[in-house]
Order: C-alpha cells, then structure tokens, then sequence
C-alpha cells in the first residue's frame, strides 16, 4: 500500500467543529466522527475522501437546525454515505443547514469513485460529517480549516 492510498482527505471545505469518539449503536464498533462546517462563504463541493465504493445511499428526512448545531448530525435532513475501502468502511453525511434546503448526491450504490472526486453539493450553509474507524490516526484539530479533496484528515496505520 503506497503512502497515499491510506490517506483520508476532507470531504468538504470548512472548518473542524467536533472531533469525537463514540460506539456505533447495532456494531458496537468504536468509531470517529469529524463534523465540519461550511458557512455561506465556503465552497460548497463534497469530495471523496478515499478511493472506495458506495454500498449504501440514505437520504434521511429531517430538520433544518443551525448546521453548526451538534444536533444536527442526526436531526437534519441528510444523505448518508457508505463507503468500502481497501481498509474497511467509512461514512459520508451531507447535511442541510437552516438556509441549505437543497442536497445533490452523485453518489450511486455498486459505483466506485476515487479519492478527491466530486461527491455532491449542499447549497449554502451546511455541515458534512465523516465516520471513520476508531484506529484512524488523526491529522487534524478542532477549529482547523480544511479544504476538500486536498486536507489530509487522517491515515490508516501501517
């Protein structure tokens, strides 16, 4: 595996509001979860943070709570995004803010798509969350600003 390949990239430009640990409710798995925020002044394209295929699409019908609002990662209306690597399973949720009413997916269950490329679009402000295996070694901080496709988020350990 090249040094590359086990790179995860920001899926969203923006900036880190919530780095945490938490146990998936049906696995029991430890995982990670990193919320960025994108106000109105950010770009607003979801990229692919590793090279992988999309086994699971959901659109979630939700709220339109304050993108920066905790509760929105799981209250809003969102598209959650199930990606298999090489190294295992991460998730993508795009997620609509209070202005942000309109969410655009290219994801599609069974295609692959490679790091950096274009998953989507949510308009003005909103906020993309990512779920990443707990082993993930962390490259970012909170309050940090990320760019998609480009900020390194973390890597699969060796």
């Amino acid at each position: 595996v090249s040094k590359q390949d086990n790179l995860i990239l920001s899926p969203a430009d923006g900036k880190i509001i919530k780095i945490s640990d938490f146990e998936d409710p049906k696995s029991g798995e430890k995982l990670k979860l990193i919320s960025i925020f994108l106000s109105v002044f950010n770009v607003h394209v979801n990229r692919m943070p590793i090279d992988g295929k999309f086994i699971d699409v959901n659109y979630v019908k939700g709220e339109f709570l304050a993108a920066f609002d905790h509760k929105a990662s799981d209250k809003n209306e969102r598209m959650e995004i199930s990606i298999e690597t090489k190294f295992g399973i991460i998730k993508v949720k795009q997620i609509a803010g209070l202005v942000a009413r309109r969410i655009l997916c290219h994801a599609k269950v069974g295609e692959k798509m490679l790091a950096g490329g274009r998953l989507g679009f949510i308009r003005f402000g909103s906020r993309t969350d990512i779920i990443l295996p707990a082993s993930i070694n962390l490259e970012i901080k909170l309050d940090q600003k990320v760019f998609g496709g480009e900020t390194v988020i973390g890597e699969y350990g060796q």
